[in-house]
């Protein structure tokens, strides 16, 4: 037989008996050393070495015999002549869509910026497509780094730190620690030199001495079990892999010395019971340190890894971890998603159910499924990327609902993360949420362990712009986004048509507008139809009087070269506005302030998209805004360069004097700032009513008018009026 593929047999020999199965790997062997044969790899070795070497990582994973055919052949295809229809004729239809899958993952080029957030997609989608794909290309990267040394630094380097960002966040979720570590240190070595070698030198110099410590901890467990009658165990020491110091050192910038958890005692049990007794025994006979114990059997973590880990102090001042768990547990810690789909001989094998099997238990992965499927979603590779990183690869926030299922969330996530994660309606719908029983405001951030419930009316308008400065998961905001957009469009086509009629009328044009003329003039607008035109128009983009040239055949006046010229200047870091009042993405937007409220800057303001007087900008305190329609509130906020004064009214309460209004005035002009209007009021009950109409620069001028108008003894109260 092969000397290599004698190898690769002998890791798989252990759990794949069947005589076919065997014959289908070798044949697959041979087939990828015949078309790979005279092609060497950078360090000079056969190529086939490659895909062996995959193939035993794979083997030690207990992967499937389809699996590990497709790992020695993941490079036939894109290398050599060998075609995916003979990888099809020579064995099935799914070694096929293994095979083609990984041949595309592995044209990806996450170096360039440009394609990175498509390409971290099509990295996702593959793995919602067919778990097996990504494990294969883990597989594949693992054996990469193990032999990077013979690459070029600056590609060591690229791939360094691909594998720090992707493979090794993609393994740990896999909950494949044994992988993820051994990627991590790696690459670590390339990416930050300094670093790696310094952590390794603090482990290595006091190698000796923490042996000695976790042996002799070791044998005071062990006589520990045996005088309580505890015999059915194992237990071993482990020190924590060298990416893992680092990330405390530098992300928690802690001392070597100050980390807890360096060394590690796993004590390995039968039963969920006797872990909770080997628990109780050792906090018993050692010092546990607060805060420390986590129950990760109770509640596992999404990558279905079960632990009790404990932090106690020793004899002689050392801390050290304890982690108790069962043998099922240690084979998910250490293998994480491979454990659960570990080939076993004599069962059907069904892709589908294998893929719902692992969603069940992967929580995160069917969030990964749901959010795939979702064509909308993954029409935009950045939101998309952003979503599945953020929410899922980072998430780290554990939260229940009422019924005990986890939820897992970004850190800082509020209640509307958590509604939008269960349903995208129940997001839509939400109008309050309680958390542990107690009502809690919309922003509140959850914390690990909360239990969440969300309260929902059928008759809720929807989401609000406020609700995006909220959120902090991604896929909240996607769906918020879509939300509004959806509900603004409408009202911003409705708004541009209306100011192209008025200006059509103005100009006595009789000439109507259709498709075919808004594609032929606007197209470098994005517009194709009329719809377009106008929804451009209500957005400022596009001129009614550049639509009104056009439909009269002439060429632009001067205002309309000028907007032009606005327009590429919008860039500009400085906004300015007739009103003062900026909308985002909008460079000319027809806006009117409400007279009720008379907003000046310095407010906080809502623009109303109107159906005549275009965007209507309210200040947020004005109690008008509860009577409107809702869906039709779009953001807005003051221009960074504003040089107009602005209206407001005052309203003065005060003890009758004959002289008092004099000396309002006189404190008013002090501020100089003018007086528009003085309406007065007196009545039987001694005091006086003045409602006082001033010009302000911004809300500086109308907070120390008020200060000033108080110190007047007769005034009894002086605030800002809404007429």
């Amino acid at each position: 037989m092969d000397s290599l593929f004698l190898r690769l047999k002998e890791s798989f020999d252990n759990y794949i008996k069947n005589a076919e199965s065997i014959a289908r790997i070798e044949k697959a062997y041979f087939i990828a050393k015949k078309f790979h044969d005279g092609q060497l790899r950078r360090s000079g070795e056969p190529y086939i070495t490659h895909p062996i070497e995959v193939g035993i990582i794979l083997a030690d994973l207990h992967a499937g015999p389809q699996t590990l055919i497709a790992a020695l052949l993941h490079d036939v295809v894109e290398d050599t002549s060998y075609t995916l229809a003979e990888v099809e004729k020579e064995f099935d239809k799914d070694v096929r869509e293994l095979v083609d899958g990984v041949t595309k993952l592995s044209k990806i080029n996450f170096q360039s910026v440009v394609t990175q957030a498509e390409n971290i997609q099509k990295m996702l989608l593959a793995m919602a497509k067919d778990i097996r794909v990504v494990l294969i290309k883990i597989a594949d990267r693992l054996h990469n780094v193990r032999t990077l040394d013979s690459m070029p630094s600056e590609k060591q380097v690229n791939i360094a730190r691909e594998t720090l960002e992707i493979y090794a966040p993609i393994a740990h979720r896999l909950g494949i620690f044994k992988i993820k570590a051994e990627l991590e240190d790696i690459a670590l070595r390339y990416t930050d030199q300094t670093m790696y070698y310094r952590v390794a030198n603090l482990i290595k110099s006091k190698k000796d001495e923490r042996e000695q410590s976790i042996d002799s901890i070791i044998t005071q467990i062990q006589s520990l079990m045996t005088s309580n009658q505890l015999l059915d165990y194992s237990i071993k020491g482990r020190i924590k892999n060298i990416f893992s110091i680092y990330k405390k050192m530098v992300r928690d910038q802690r001392e070597f010395e100050d980390i807890y958890d360096l060394l590690a005692i796993r004590i390995i049990v039968p039963k969920i019971e006797s872990c909770y007794q080997v628990l109780g025994l050792i906090h018993a006979n050692y010092t546990p340190i607060p805060r420390r114990f986590k129950d990760y059997i109770s509640v596992p973590k999404p990558n279905m890894y079960q632990s009790l880990h404990t932090t106690l102090l020793a004899e002689d001042g050392t801390l050290f971890e304890v982690q108790i768990r069962t043998k099922e547990m240690d084979d998910i810690a250490e293998y994480g998603v491979a454990a659960h789909w570990a080939y076993k001989e004599n069962k059907a094998y069904s892709k589908d159910k294998e893929q719902f099997e692992i969603a069940q238990k992967l929580k995160w992965y069917g969030e990964l499924l749901k959010i795939s499927s979702d064509e909308e979603e993954s029409e935009d590779a950045e939101d998309f990327v952003n979503t599945v990183k953020g929410d899922i690869l980072e998430a780290n926030v554990y939260v229940f609902t009422p019924k005990g299922e986890v939820i897992e969330l970004p850190k800082g996530a509020t209640p509307i993360d958590f509604a939008y994660r269960i349903h995208t309606d129940v997001g839509h719908k939400m109008v309050g949420a309680t958390v542990n029983n107690r009502i809690v405001t919309l922003d509140y951030a959850l914390k690990t362990g909360d239990i969440v419930s969300v309260k929902t009316n059928k008759n809720s308008s929807g989401p609000s712009d406020a609700w995006l400065k909220i959120v902090k998961s991604s896929h909240a905001k996607h769906k918020i986004k879509s939300f509004l957009n959806k509900e603004h469009r409408e009202d911003l086509i409705e708004l541009g048509k209306q100011m192209l009629d008025r200006e059509l009328v103005s100009q006595k044009i009789t000439e109507s507008i259709d498709d075919a003329f808004s594609k032929k003039y606007f197209e470098k607008n994005l517009v194709q139809n009329v719809e377009d035109l106008y929804l451009e128009i209500g957005k400022g983009l596009v001129s009614v009087k550049t639509v009104a040239a056009k439909l009269m055949g002439v060429a632009p006046d001067k205002e309309v070269y000028l907007q032009r010229q606005m327009e590429k200047a919008s860039k500009q870091l400085i906004t300015h506005s007739e009103t003062g009042i900026a909308v985002e993405g909008l460079r000319k937007p027809q806006i009117k302030l409400a007279n009720c409220c008379s907003p000046v800057p310095g407010d906080d303001v809502i623009g109303f998209v109107s159906k005549t007087s275009g965007i209507v900008t309210h200040a947020n305190f004005c109690p008008n805004i509860e009577s409107l329609d809702k869906k039709r509130l779009i953001p807005v906020e003051w221009a960074t360069k504003i040089s107009r004064k602005y209206p407001v009214w005052i309203n003065i309460t005060s003890l009758q004097r004959h002289d008092l209004l004099g000396s309002i005035v006189q404190t008013i002009n002090a501020q100089s700032v003018s007086i528009v209007e003085v309406k007065v009021n007196q009545n039987q009950a001694l005091d006086s009513q003045y409602l006082v109409r001033i010009m302000v620069n911004n809300l500086e001028d109308i907070q120390n008018i008020l200060v000033n108008l108080k110190k007047i003894k007769e005034i009894l109260n002086v605030e800002r009026a809404i007429v």
